[in-house]
């Protein structure tokens, strides 16, 4: 862990070398506060780099649950870094067959699938109630970025950090829901950079207070222990590629906001990208294509002239995972629109690397008392 830390440490350098860097309790008077009007006229200015996004009022029904807030004069919700409540429930018959049985209903939910459930249950209603609690009587809020370059996620939602102001100090929500056992830290998309200190010590506090979704007994997701093992295995990867990111050219992350651009420069060039896998296609008389996941809608193909070395690469086998991809770049001519786009071309199988998936490794019978590993940058791939 004290390898994590440190790489994380060196990460967080780097990032305050390129961005507006603010300490959570720093002084409200570094942020600008936005009305809703000013807001509008500068979304411009809040797609730009940088760590602090600003300050915002709250609307009347600004809790979505325990993860997902609104605020006033932003496009989208938001998506709130390094922490991932349970579900809660949108259907009666779901809140029905949990109460009825609540081991079957997870199973039910689960199906057949590899990945840990996501379904709603009683501590994702706690964590909605106990983030009604915490912004309760908030006027503002200051949200803050964990990197200057990654804005927005996947489905458009601002990433952030939110601090409540409470006796002239400024609280990280983030942090404070996964010390109440409200949800794990949450590594699945990368560790924190500012705060990853501040959530291990949260959880820690949480687990030994049993308190929450660590509450033996509790109607909560059984699988934590097997979880843990997957994120930090994703976030181990993670990090691993944006050390060699942060000295290469030729090392891009996809969901960086300059990421296209950097792929332009290296037009005809080869590249080596990190993102998730999306959408598979295979071609039966043509390429076969990975979607790799940039924005919904805005995926950048990984282009296999060779089915054998498509096959072999193994990429199928990634969908939903990161994956980092070697190839050239070049430009394509897109058949709907008529603009030409980028792809990245793969001729190697060798070219295609992933993290490494632990979700078979154990029965799902776990509980949540068994002690998480501890994670390690030494397990990257």
């Amino acid at each position: 862990m004290r390898q994590v830390a440190r790489s994380l440490t060196l990460l967080g350098l780097r990032v305050v070398l390129s961005g507006i860097v603010l300490s959570a309790c720093g002084s409200s008077s570094q942020t600008r506060r936005y009305d809703r009007k000013q807001v509008q006229e500068s979304l411009g200015r809040l797609e730009s780099p940088g760590l602090v996004i600003g300050e915002f009022s709250l609307p009347a029904k600004a809790i979505i649950d325990g993860d997902t807030i609104e605020v006033r004069g932003l496009d989208t919700s938001l998506r709130l870094l390094a922490i991932d409540t349970e579900e809660t429930y949108k259907r009666d018959a779901d809140k029905r067959d949990a109460d009825s049985d609540f081991d079957t209903y997870l199973r039910d939910k689960k199906g057949d699938g590899i990945r840990p459930v996501k379904a709603a249950t009683p501590l994702g209603e706690d964590a909605k109630k106990f983030a009604k609690k915490f912004f309760a009587g908030a006027t503002q809020v200051r949200l803050e970025r964990d990197h200057p370059k990654e804005i927005r996620g996947h489905y458009g939602r601002y990433l952030a950090y939110v601090f409540v102001q409470n006796k002239g100090v400024w609280e990280n929500y983030n942090v404070a829901a996964v010390r109440a056992g409200m949800t794990p830290y949450f590594s699945k998309y990368g560790y924190s950079r500012r705060f990853h200190d501040d959530f291990m010590a949260a959880e820690k506090e949480a687990k030994e207070k049993q308190i929450g979704i660590w509450k033996p007994g509790c109607q909560c997701y059984p699988d934590y222990p097997l979880r843990r093992r997957w994120w930090d295995a994703r976030a181990d990867f993670i990090l691993d590629f944006e050390r060699k990111a942060a000295t290469r050219d030729d090392f891009i992350v996809l969901t960086n906001w300059d990421a296209m651009r950097k792929l332009e420069d290296n037009l005809g060039k080869e590249v080596t990208v990190l993102a998730s896998v999306g959408d598979i296609r295979r071609g039966d008389t043509g390429p076969s294509r990975a979607l790799l996941s940039r924005r919904k809608f805005n995926d950048f193909p990984a282009v296999f002239f060779d089915q054998g070395v498509f096959s072999s690469s193994g990429i199928t086998r990634y969908e939903g995972e990161f994956v980092a991809v070697t190839g050239v770049v070049n430009k394509y001519k897109n058949k709907y629109n008529n603009q030409q786009m980028l792809q990245i071309l793969v001729s190697l199988p060798s070219q295609v690397t992933g993290s490494k998936l632990p979700l078979t490794e154990k029965p799902e019978s776990e509980t949540n008392a068994a002690p998480a590993p501890t994670a390690s940058a030494a397990n990257t791939p």
